[in-house]
């Protein structure tokens, strides 16, 4: 997200279909399945927020590391 709000836009995604029914599973679109996690919500998905909650020190704020804000959504389908 590109901030901390779920209304905020989708800046980067990975997709992962435990049910097989799409192929390929990861890395399969340059658009985001969503445009935000509003989106994604009104859509059946659940919500996990994973972010970290120890700040960077001071002078690494934008070193590669964690992502500041990640969320993970999972949606429950019958197979």
């Amino acid at each position: 997200m590109a901030a901390s709000a779920l209304d905020s836009d989708v800046v980067g995604w990975a997709r992962y279909d435990g049910t097989g029914a799409t192929r390929p599973t990861t890395g399969d679109g340059d658009e985001p399945p969503y445009r935000d996690g509003v989106a994604a919500l009104r859509d059946g998905w659940r919500l996990f927020q994973a972010s970290q909650l120890i700040p960077p020190c001071p002078g690494a704020e934008h070193a590669t590391s964690f992502l500041k804000r990640e969320f993970f959504f999972e949606k429950l389908v019958a197979v």
